[in-house]
């Protein structure tokens, strides 16, 4: 079965979801834990302790948070396993509705993501 990334990216420091979203995301979570979708995930804290290590022109450099160019920061991330990409699309939609319905004032924006088997798999990793 194909295995997906899902990421949760939104402007930082926008205070803490509401409680009704904390409520709908258990139910949803636990539904895909119990029938095996839902392999692993959480949230993530900000930037203000985020480490980047930044490869350019074969050197190295260490850039410490907060990173205060950024717009968007990866907020939660999830590892998944769904039969098929339109079944983990369909969800993926699903996961992105209860923000909207629960916290509507905020942009967020879910991404999801195949992740590659590694050599001859037929999809070619971004960036590799």
């Amino acid at each position: 079965m194909p295995r997906f990334m899902g990421f949760v990216r939104m402007e930082e420091n926008i205070g803490m979801p509401p409680q009704s979203l904390f409520d709908a995301m258990d139910s949803y979570i636990g539904e895909r834990a119990a029938n095996g979708v839902f392999l692993d995930g959480g949230g993530l804290h900000g930037t203000e302790d985020a480490v980047n290590f930044v490869v350019r022109q074969g050197e190295v450099s260490r850039v410490d948070g907060p990173y205060a160019e950024a717009k968007e920061v990866v907020g939660g991330w999830s590892l998944l396993d769904y039969p098929t990409l339109e079944e983990a699309v369909a969800d993926q939609q699903k996961f992105a509705e209860l923000h909207a319905e629960h916290w509507p004032e905020v942009t967020v924006v879910a991404t999801l993501r195949q992740i590659s088997e590694g050599p001859g798999d037929d999809a070619e990793p971004s960036g590799a």
